[in-house]
C-alpha cells in the first residue's frame, strides 16, 4: 500500500513560495522621499567652546566657556586618601567565611575593587581576598 505524499508536496509547495516572496521582497526599489514642503530651519547649534582667556588652572586643568557657563577640565586623577594597611580577612569577615560587599566597604580600596577581587560574585572569600592583596 502507498503512503500520501500529500504533506510532503504541501509543504515543500508552501516553502518555495515563502522563499520566493522574500527574494521578491528584496528586489523591491525603495519608495521615493515624501513630496511634502519642508521649511528650511536654520541651525541654533550652540558653537564649540572656546577656551578662556584666563590663565590656565593648573598643568593638568583647562578652563573653557561653553553656552551653560565655564567648564574646567581636569586631566588627572584626583589623589586619593591613605586607607592605611588592609585589616585582616577575619575582621572584614565579622565571624563568617565569606566577606560581602557591605563588609568590603569598611575598607574603601577594597569596596572599589569588590566584583572584581570576587569574580563578579557577591561574595569574597579568604582565598580570594588573598589574592586580591598579593596584587595591590
Amino acid at each position: 500500500m502507498m503512503k500520501s505524499r500529500k504533506p510532503l508536496l504541501t509543504l515543500l509547495a508552501s516553502g518555495s513560495l515563502l522563499f520566493a516572496g522574500a527574494l521578491l521582497a528584496q528586489n523591491q526599489p525603495a519608495p521615493p522621499p515624501p513630496t511634502q514642503s519642508m521649511q528650511t530651519v536654520p541651525s541654533t547649534s550652540p558653537s564649540p567652546p572656546t577656551q578662556s582667556t584666563q590663565a590656565p588652572v593648573g598643568k593638568d586643568s583647562t578652563r573653557f566657556n561653553s553656552p551653560q557657563g565655564e567648564v574646567t577640565i581636569n586631566s588627572t586623577i584626583p589623589a586619593t586618601k591613605n586607607a592605611g594597611p588592609p585589616p585582616d580577612f577575619a575582621q572584614l569577615a565579622g565571624g563568617k567565611s565569606y566577606v560581602t560587599e557591605d563588609d568590603a566597604a569598611a575598607y574603601p580600596p577594597l569596596a572599589n575593587d569588590f566584583l572584581h577581587a570576587s569574580s563578579g560574585k557577591n561574595r569574597l572569600t579568604k582565598a580570594q581576598y588573598e589574592n586580591w592583596l598579593k596584587h595591590h
